[in-house]
């Protein structure tokens, strides 16, 4: 979030000179090197000392991304320069169709080279949105060039003489008033979100001691830096690391800073240990690594060399990139509104299948229609799922603490069916709508699930809440590959987590498509749905 960060810098070769050159590819932080290492499995849910739980209460407002704003400001902007154009062509001197179709495709190209323009003079930049009047130079600037391009265009193209040069003269005066008052407000917006701290980026360091005081002090140098360090947690005691760093106080150790940013709209870690003290730095991001955040390790200070395209910069501050937060910003939207227009419509096209199902279960057993189950969603946040109620009502198992198996009594024979077609899911699709659950994604188990043999997923696979780092899916890559129903081996599990790893991996909207219209045939071919 937030537009500071820029992966590349106009600087070229490495950031050191020093040493020896480190290609991101031999680093030792890769996916396989860190799900390989083994750190200490928590005992029991993790309790924030007061100082972390007061943090915890004041950074759980959802924050504003700048350039996710920009992205939209640019919409409004290109909404309202097409439709002011279009407006004063009809009240100004209605033409016939012919030329109004000529007028709607110059206004069309004159709205996006004036947003181009606009952004070409740094409009759309986050400290120009905080600017009170600034900000209107570049707009006016920009719009300037925007239509002396398109008058210019006009006249090459020869069509100068079927389009007016009065409704030009109207559209730049007109455009330009309504771009300056619109700014205007958005300025009064942009500095209102920034004092209630709505609009930042927030980041917790991991490692306090000498090394985030000199990251802290390089941040603070930045004129126009948008990052909020929250927080330092780490696991070494006070002498070593003090309560407080440069005015930023410890709020805990490592294991409570899990916790702390499942509470909490938090965008990156930045990790200052030494990217030398391999193991340690190994160990943290095993835990770390299951956070649906940004997490990069600090190298501000370290002598050894990184090429430029393995860093991220915050102002002048390298950080070395070690893990994304899948699905963000403006993937996020699309994936949601696709949810929900998918979802919605399927609810429609479905309600006679939903209302027969209904039906046959109500005849077959006495109990409700629809089961309610609590499972881990979205960044292991506690969800409740409905499902159509497949069992005796006296037997449910709410906390799935034993798995159903092959001819077990306690399903209903119209469970049974519905069970095995996977029609006891189709009330997922307002979990969908609601919010709860995509369409496609990891599935998500009961938060006490066991296998078969009595074991507990977390106990079979260690970072087994890596898989969580997205929104869980009615329907998902593992099930189209065959990983669906029982699990009475702990190798059926791992596989499904890597199905899912890779999903969050390789995630695009045509990914998601693929696996919807696949789902269906694999449904046909399913054996361990019981």
């Amino acid at each position: 979030m937030g537009a500071i960060t820029n992966r590349h810098t106009p600087e070229t070769g490495f950031r050191d000179a020093s040493s020896i050159p480190v290609s991101r590819t031999h680093l030792p932080f890769s996916a396989a090197a860190i799900r390989a290492t083994k750190v200490s499995a928590p005992t029991g849910p993790t309790v924030l000392n007061e100082r972390a739980s007061e943090a915890a209460t004041r950074y759980a407002t959802q924050v504003i991304s700048a350039s996710l704003l920009a992205g939209l400001w640019r919409t409004v902007e290109f909404l309202c320069l097409a439709s002011l154009s279009l407006a004063l062509i009809a009240f100004y001197d209605m033409p016939g169709p012919s030329l109004f179709a000529r007028y709607a495709v110059v206004s069309v190209c004159g709205a996006l080279a004036g947003v181009s323009m606009i952004q070409a003079f740094g409009g759309y930049d986050a400290a120009t949105f905080r600017r009170r009047f600034g900000q209107i130079v570049p707009v006016a600037t920009g719009w300037a060039v925007a239509l002396a391009a398109l008058a210019l265009g006009i006249f090459f193209l020869r069509i100068q003489n079927d389009l007016s040069r009065a409704w030009l003269a109207l559209w730049y005066a007109c455009g330009l008033g309504i771009l300056t008052v619109l700014r205007i407000c958005l300025g009064f917006k942009v500095r209102a979100w920034r004092q209630a701290g709505r609009m930042e980026r927030r980041a917790v360091i991991v490692g306090g001691g000498p090394a985030a005081e000199e990251l802290i002090a390089e941040i603070d140098r930045e004129p126009n830096n948008d990052l909020k360090i929250c927080g330092i947690f780490d696991d070494r005691n006070d002498r070593r690391s003090p309560a407080s760093v440069a005015g930023c106080p410890k709020l805990g150790n490592v294991r409570e800073l899990v916790e702390f940013v499942r509470r909490t709209h938090i965008d990156m870690l930045i990790v200052t240990i030494p990217v030398t003290a391999e193991k340690r730095v190994l160990e943290l991001l095993k835990t770390l690594w299951v956070l649906p955040v940004d997490i990069r390790l600090s190298s501000h200070s370290s002598q050894m060399r990184f090429p430029s395209r393995s860093l991220s910069y915050v102002g002048r501050v390298p950080l070395l990139e070690v893990f994304d937060r899948p699905i963000t910003e403006w993937n996020s939207i699309a994936k949601r509104v696709f949810d929900i227009v998918i979802a919605g419509a399927a609810l429609v096209a479905l309600s006679p299948v939903l209302a027969a199902t209904a039906m046959a279960i109500k005849l077959d057993s006495r109990g409700p229609v629809l089961f309610r189950q609590k499972r881990h969603g979205f960044n292991n946040q506690i969800i409740e799922v409905l499902k159509f109620r497949s069992m005796y009502h006296e037997m449910a198992d709410p906390t799935a603490a034993k798995v159903v198996t092959r001819g077990d009594a306690r399903v209903t024979p119209v469970g049974r069916f519905i069970r095995k077609n996977s029609l006891d899911e189709l009330p997922q699709l307002w979990n969908v709508v609601r919010g709860d659950l995509s369409l496609v994604g990891p599935r998500p188990h009961a938060v006490h699930a066991r296998s078969s043999s009595n074991e507990a997923f977390i106990e079979i696979v260690d970072d087994y809440f890596s898989r969580h780092r997205v929104k869980p899916g009615i329907t998902g890559w593992a099930q189209i590959n065959g990983y669906r129903g029982e699990i009475d081996h702990p190798d059926k599990l791992k596989s499904r987590f890597d199905y899912d790893l890779e999903y969050i991996d390789k995630w695009s909207i045509f990914f998601d498509v693929k696996i919807l219209a696949l789902t269906p045939i694999h449904l046909f071919r399913a054996e361990n749905a019981y």
